[in-house]
């Protein structure tokens, strides 16, 4: 039973802390997801979600940190969901040097650009072969 006004004020405090902490979780795992199905709409969406969580969640620890202080075990799951944050993040980062290096073999940049059927704005580079003039 709680009986002081200290244990009623860590309770409150917990529950106002595990709502945007769940928000964050559920929003990894969303982002986890779509991940999976490959969905770039989806991630887009989910990973603001996912940020505006982060902030919300950053925000009321900070508060709660100066007011007394965090719960153990909600900051352990803080800090649990800062470590997914931190994986996905290498993740995406690993899978686009992936994506890059392919595209480098697929499609490698001309040697010598003057060699280039194109120039940079989709149009034969003209402007080496005539003097800037259009002719009607």
């Amino acid at each position: 039973m709680i009986t002081t006004a200290q244990e009623r004020h860590a309770l409150q405090q917990a529950a106002e802390l595990e709502r945007p902490l769940r928000a964050v979780e559920e929003a990894l795992n969303a982002l986890s997801l779509a991940l999976q199905r490959q969905d770039a709409a989806g991630v887009d969406a989910v990973a603001a979600q996912l940020h505006a969580a982060l902030s919300a969640a950053v925000d009321h620890f900070s508060r709660a940190a100066r007011s007394g202080g965090v719960p153990q075990p909600l900051r352990q799951r803080l800090a649990l969901a800062s470590g997914q944050v931190a994986t996905q993040r290498e993740a995406l980062a690993r899978a686009t040097a992936s994506l890059d290096r392919a595209m480098d073999v697929l499609m490698p940049a001309a040697a010598n650009p003057a060699a280039a059927l194109y120039g940079a704005h989709g149009g034969a580079d003209r402007s080496a072969h005539s003097a800037g003039q259009l002719l009607a």
